[in-house]
């Protein structure tokens, strides 16, 4: 290419560099592949295909960072720059507008990753000197990440869930743990089988109506804690594997109130109780 040529290809390159970078072909950094992907996570089939999954918003991915391998990060210069004390080195800068294509919510807070999930390994004999939650089938994601919270709080490690229970990773359950999925380890597992497997003496607790008095009953510091499935409660397979049955009473007792509590409630008030004794 002759020096004229070059002269002229490098005029027009500092003269349209502002054009080409506001083109439609160059407004996004985050590539056309990259937000089908992102949005395929929402998707638990896609989930569990990539071994991925994503959270937004500045407390959940900074909790997460230290317990979970990110994969991408997305954020925007705003949102960079008051964040800047943490390591971001490797955060993509992204627009609002990108940030809106990726998200899962109406109102983007800035922040998105993409974290890869992580095994959680348990052994039984560990199990049996510390308190663990058990969840039967239960499939509102809302309700899942409040117990993970929950359990978070109350320092209970390990929740076992059964196959049927919501996606721990799912956008909506990831939001509500508020960070608690980097602290609280998720095993899906055949529930039954694993009751069934625990040792002989390990206390297995559930929650019924014709359960003894929470509050009176003697327990115990370890141990597993059932939860039962939203509308059916502990099902009948699962029930059997139960050898302390609790209540948690209404007031005044034996009034007519409610029908239930909210699982994520009952599950506080039980955690609550065992932590107060112990």
């Amino acid at each position: 290419m002759c020096p004229k040529t070059l002269l002229v290809l490098s005029v027009l390159l500092h003269q349209n560099i502002s054009y080409f970078i506001n083109s439609p072909d160059c407004i996004f950094m985050i590539s056309k592949n990259q937000i089908k992907f992102i949005g395929s996570l929402s998707q638990k089939k896609f989930r569990d295909e990539n071994g991925m999954f994503i959270a937004e918003g500045t407390k959940l991915v900074l909790d997460l960072m230290p317990a979970f391998e990110c994969v991408n990060a997305f954020a925007t210069e705003d949102w960079k720059a008051r964040n800047a004390a943490h390591d971001i080195s490797g955060f993509v800068t992204a627009t609002e507008e990108e940030l809106r294509k990726i998200s899962n919510q109406k109102s983007p807070q800035g922040v998105l990753a993409v974290f890869r999930k992580r095994e959680n390994h348990f052994d039984l004999k560990q199990l049996n000197g510390k308190l663990s939650l058990a969840l039967d089938d239960v499939q509102d994601p809302g309700n899942l990440g409040t117990i993970i919270r929950i359990a978070d709080w109350f320092g209970v490690e390990d929740i076992f869930c059964s196959e049927f229970c919501a996606d721990a990773y799912g956008p909506k359950t990831v939001q509500a743990t508020m960070g608690a999925l980097a602290r609280v380890k998720i095993h899906y597992l055949n529930l039954n089988t694993f009751l069934a497997g625990l040792p002989a003496d390990m206390p297995v607790y559930g929650t019924f109506m014709d359960g003894e008095n929470i509050y009176s009953e003697k327990i115990t510091p370890n141990g597993i804690i059932v939860m039962g499935n939203e509308g059916n409660g502990i099902s009948a397979a699962i029930e059997q594997k139960v050898n302390k049955r609790l209540l948690i009473p209404n007031y005044p007792l034996g009034s007519e109130t409610s029908e239930s509590l909210n699982v994520a409630v009952a599950t506080a008030l039980v955690c609550a109780e065992f932590r107060r004794r112990f």
